[in-house]
């Protein structure tokens, strides 16, 4: 290796970059604590990016078709498509709001109801209990009289142990107090950098541009560029596809409930779609709480409609779901159900939304890297494409 400017350059940056790599290992949790912090100062623009990148698929279809052939309305149709986009969104959540709240008053209603009949049937088991135990209770006498109790010790440790719970519920109280106005505030804040952010888009990724040019070389700036585009193409789909899929379950459990004539069909349709956006997993949360509300009115009916569930969770698990994520992201069914699996197990419900545009993202870098390498070695198709011929026979 020659010693030129340049390779001692690139070594010292190695030699650098692995002390420093050392020091964090051996000083890890100063390196979390900072980054924990640096994390809470850039959580209002960090949600206000991921509020934007949202917000930014439902409102570029908007935009696409709002005041085509109006010169005039040019520089009304950024904010009209935002406006708008919003009332869809609150529309979409109201909407849900509505078939869901009546629903679940209505179960709470019901469970009011059965609690009198309950008590009652409990009153019956208690008084079987205590004419099974009055045989026994000269026995219980005898030994209660053997059993010396420090009466005066136990109420002090329960005073101590009252005057803790009290003390620790009023700093939890106040902590949650404020964990709850700094997360609206954090909120607040991020939905307003959103928006800056939805109507000066054109501008804030022509500066982006300027600054991957500046400072990265020609060749780095377009495949970071590339990289970008791909990244953004991908999740875009994935949440198009997601909302999709969630549409079509739920209108899968409208109509099989419907159909076997199970109480609250249309509720539990908008709860298993709206907990359908988790990947793979969501639909069961759904199904729990569908199970209860069926459970009130008939157990029996409940039973069934796991049952059904579990039937359509197969269907939509094994056929719509790789098949409508999997095509939008570009990743084969096979993956999907990897990319989750993964994600889930590393970073819970996020992980699941995560992983499956990443592991995308990554299977189109990879394959374009297998391409480039295959058109280099010069590799004919012939030899990939088609599976081995099979030995022949020995006679």
């Amino acid at each position: 290796m020659e010693w030129n400017k340049q390779n001692i350059k690139g070594l010292l940056l190695v030699v650098c970059g692995g002390v420093a790599f050392y020091c964090a290992l051996q000083h890890l949790d100063v390196v979390l604590g900072a980054a924990g912090w640096l994390l809470g100062i850039l959580a209002p623009f960090l949600l206000g990016g991921a509020l934007a990148f949202v917000l930014n698929v439902p409102m570029r279809a908007i935009e696409r078709h709002l005041l085509k052939n109006s010169r005039r309305g040019a520089k009304l149709r950024r904010p009209l498509a935002l406006v708008l986009t919003l009332v869809a969104v609150l529309g979409v959540l109201a909407l849900a709001g509505l078939v869901i709240g009546p629903g679940i008053a209505e179960a709470v209603m019901s469970i009011i109801q059965e609690i009198p009949a309950a008590f009652d049937r409990l009153q019956k088991q208690l008084n079987g209990l205590s004419e099974s135990l009055t045989e026994y209770l000269p026995m219980i006498q005898e030994w209660l009289a053997g059993v010396d109790i420090d009466w005066e010790s136990l109420s002090r440790k329960v005073l101590e142990y009252a005057r803790a719970l009290g003390t620790g519920l009023v700093s939890s109280g106040g902590g949650f107090i404020g964990g709850v106005v700094s997360g609206v505030s954090t909120f607040v804040i991020g939905l307003i950098f959103s928006f800056y952010i939805l109507l000066q888009k054109e501008k804030l990724s022509r500066q982006g541009r300027q600054v991957l040019y500046g400072l990265l070389p020609l060749r780095q700036a377009d495949r970071t560029l590339d990289i970008l585009r791909l990244a953004g193409r991908t999740f875009s789909s994935f949440l198009s596809g997601q909302c999709l899929e969630a549409c079509i379950l739920g209108t899968l459990f409208v109509v099989a409930m419907t159909l076997f004539r199970m109480p609250y069909a249309l509720l539990v349709g908008v709860l298993i779609a709206l907990t359908a956006l988790i990947p793979i997993v969501g639909a069961f949360i759904g199904c729990a709480v569908g199970a209860l509300l069926i459970a009130i009115d008939d157990p029996w009916k409940a039973l069934w409609f796991i049952v059904l569930f579990l039937v359509l969770q197969q269907i939509e698990g094994n056929l719509i779901y790789p098949h409508v994520v999997g095509s939008s992201v570009g990743l084969p069914s096979i993956w999907v159900l990897a990319a989750v699996t993964l994600g889930g197990s590393l970073m819970g419900i996020m992980g699941m939304l995560f992983f499956i545009p990443l592991c995308s993202v990554l299977y189109a870098l990879f394959r374009s890297y297998v391409k480039d390498r295959l058109a280099k070695k010069a590799v004919p198709a012939e030899k990939w494409r088609d599976p081995p011929p099979a030995p022949p026979r020995r006679r």
